[in-house]
C-alpha cells in the first residue's frame, strides 16, 4: 500500500464473512420488522385489534398467518447468521477486539483520547446487544412453538408477558443499529460503513 496516501483516503478492507453477515442481518431484520408489523396489526400486543395500527404499507405478509410465516422464516435466517458469526469470531479470535474489556471501562472513565473512548463505547454497545438478541430469539421461539416450548412461556410468567418482552426487544435493536452506525462513523467515517457491505 502506498504510504504517501492519507490514512483517511486509504481503502478499508473487511473480511468477506463480515460483509455477508451484515447483509444477511440487514435483510433478515427488515423482513422480521415488516412481518412483525403485520402480526402486530392483526393482533397487537397492546390494546387488542382496536389498538394503535401501523400503516399497512410497512407490513409484510398480507394477513396474520402470512406475517407469521415471513417472520419465523426470517427468524431462522437471523438466528443461524448469528450462530455462524459467533463460531467465526470464536475461531478467528476476533472476540478479543469486538467485546468490551476492563481496559475499555477504564478508558471511558479516565482517557482524554476521544477516539479511544469511541472505540470503547462501540465495544460496550456491541457487547450489550448480545443478551438482547438472545432474549429476542428465546422469547420468539416461545411464541413460535408455545406447546413444545411451554417452559419458555413459563419463564416469563404468561403468554402476554412473553409477547410484551419480545415486542420490547424491537426498539432496543433499532436504537442499537443507530448507535452502532453513528459510532462506526466516528471511528472510521463513511469508508468504514461502506466497507461492511461493499
Amino acid at each position: 500500500m502506498d504510504s504517501s496516501i492519507s490514512p483517511f483516503l486509504r481503502p478499508i478492507h473487511q473480511a468477506l464473512f463480515a460483509k455477508v453477515f451484515h447483509w444477511v442481518n440487514l435483510v433478515s431484520l427488515l423482513l422480521m420488522m415488516t412481518s412483525g408489523i403485520q402480526i402486530y396489526n392483526a393482533n397487537p400486543v397492546f390494546g387488542g385489534r382496536g389498538g394503535l395500527q401501523i400503516p399497512p404499507i410497512f407490513a409484510l405478509g398480507g394477513w396474520l398467518a402470512g406475517g407469521r410465516h415471513w417472520h419465523f422464516a426470517a427468524m431462522w435466517l437471523f438466528a443461524l447468521n448469528l450462530l455462524f458469526y459467533g463460531v467465526y469470531i470464536a475461531i478467528t479470535r476476533r472476540w478479543k477486539h469486538r467485546f468490551v474489556s476492563g481496559k475499555d471501562v477504564k478508558a471511558l472513565q479516565v482517557s482524554n483520547n476521544q477516539k479511544r473512548k469511541n472505540y470503547a463505547w462501540h465495544r460496550l454497545a456491541y457487547t450489550a446487544i448480545i443478551p438482547i438478541l438472545l432474549l429476542a430469539i428465546f422469547s420468539g421461539a416461545g411464541m413460535y412453538k408455545p406447546a413444545q416450548f411451554y417452559w419458555i412461556v413459563d419463564c416469563f410468567g404468561d403468554w402476554q408477558a412473553l409477547r410484551i418482552v419480545h415486542f420490547t426487544t424491537v426498539p432496543i435493536v433499532i436504537v442499537f443499529a443507530v448507535v452502532h452506525s453513528l459510532l462506526g462513523l466516528k471511528v472510521g467515517g463513511s469508508r468504514l460503513q461502506e466497507s461492511m457491505f461493499w
